[in-house]
């Protein structure tokens, strides 16, 4: 997959002096625009899932990192902007994040990022932040792997940059089986989650042995697309989550001030699987189509982290992926706090969404599922936040 896209946000970064096995970054260098980037997980085979997360290298597939200030990547403000998201949150909601393996220095980390760009304190000590394994304990954690920790920090900033006053918990699964993370979903809705971002997947074959875990009444489950391009993730297929595509956003002379299009990396398409659920309504594809909202992804437009570089420091990263869209829908539907209903709830409220009308992902014939169109596209869904009425 290699992306031609304009732009780059790495100009103030630095390249850490670290070898490149020590950086756990997987698979091939591709580029997007001016930006190289490579996955932080590997990919999978079998009931087992990869995170989307995408950090943003130089051209030898290094990560590149500052140690300190100033920030290269979207920050909290950007992204609120670009969403006209202005609301907060309440400290009664949760947002989690479910992740695969441990994350030893979350608090620490999460802590650098709210600091660094003015967002109010969530530690364990005031009760916004609380880390779990998958069975609801704090303790017993799983052992970190830096990638699916790279996530994790990913994960916890964006859902921090969207809901500020929301508590932010993280569960741990013990491994990135299907099982494993089912448990840790359950496990989320179980603690009282508003929402619960998931930013991984994999194949849909064999997975209805584990669909029922994102099945949650009355809980947002957000869910990324998918970062190969055309085609279609579990859990992401899932008729019981809202599926969360991608987007390359820039600032724009508009109106708005922003403008999107699709991001080519952004899964999408017909699930081989599922049903499609009542309130989907496009008409090429018979089961479930996959996306339903989308938000930034695209690394040549990537969001500013704070996270694992490597196994030993933390430092400022670059990330993109569908990995920064799942938490930063779920932290959308936490500054709403309102009732869901599955994903239907931005179906029933179009307006208070931007649509996002050119671009593609991949070849279906120039149909609707990898091309963005006026209306609903499966790399884009329905739009963007604007605001969060629609959530």
């Amino acid at each position: 997959m290699r992306h031609l896209l304009t732009g780059g946000l790495v100009s103030a970064l630095t390249v850490f002096g670290i070898a490149s096995g020590a950086n756990a970054l997987s698979g091939p260098v591709l580029k997007s625009g001016n930006t190289f980037h490579r996955a932080a997980c590997a990919p999978v085979v079998g009931h087992v899932a990869h995170c989307h997360a995408h950090v943003v290298t130089d051209a030898s597939g290094l990560a590149i990192a500052s140690k300190h200030p100033p920030v290269s990547g979207y920050s909290p403000a950007s992204l609120r902007s670009a969403y006209k998201v202005t609301g907060t949150g309440s400290s009664s909601t949760i947002v989690a994040i479910v992740d695969a393996y441990g994350y030893t220095n979350a608090e620490s980390d999460l802590g650098v990022y709210r600091s660094n760009f003015g967002l109010p304190a969530c530690t364990t000590a005031n009760g916004c932040f609380k880390k779990l394994n998958q069975n609801g304990q704090q303790g017993s954690y799983p052992a970190q792997n830096t990638g699916w920790a790279q996530e994790s920090a990913l994960d916890l900033d964006m859902a921090s940059a969207m809901c500020t006053g929301c508590k932010i918990y993280l569960v741990e699964a013990n491994t990135n089986s299907y099982s494993n993370l089912a448990t840790a979903v359950n496990t989320a809705a179980n603690v009282g989650a508003h929402a619960i971002s998931n930013s991984y997947g994999g194949g849909e074959s064999g997975t209805t042995a584990y669909e029922s875990a994102y099945n949650h009444p009355g809980i947002a489950v957000t869910v990324s697309s998918g970062d190969s391009g055309y085609g279609v993730e579990f859990p992401a297929s899932s008729p019981h989550v809202t599926a969360v595509g991608g987007t390359h956003l820039v600032t724009a002379s508009n109106s708005r001030g922003w403008t999107e299009t699709v991001w080519s990396g952004a899964g999408s398409g017909c699930s081989s699987v599922y049903a499609k659920p009542s309130w989907q309504h496009d008409a090429s594809c018979s089961r479930r189509t996959v996306a339903d909202v989308s938000a930034v992804a695209d690394p040549n437009t990537g969001v500013a982290v704070y996270g694992p570089v490597s196994s030993r420091r933390s430092g400022w990263l670059v990330f993109g992926g569908t990995s920064v869209a799942a938490p930063l829908i779920a932290g959308v539907y936490g500054v709403n706090g309102g009732a869901v209903n599955y994903g239907q709830d931005p179906y029933n409220n179009v307006g208070a969404l931007f649509d996002v009308t050119s671009g593609s992902n991949g070849s279906c014939g120039g149909s609707y599922l990898c091309t963005g169109v006026v209306g609903y596209d499966g790399p884009t869904g329905l739009g963007t936040p604007n605001g969060s009425s629609a959530f």
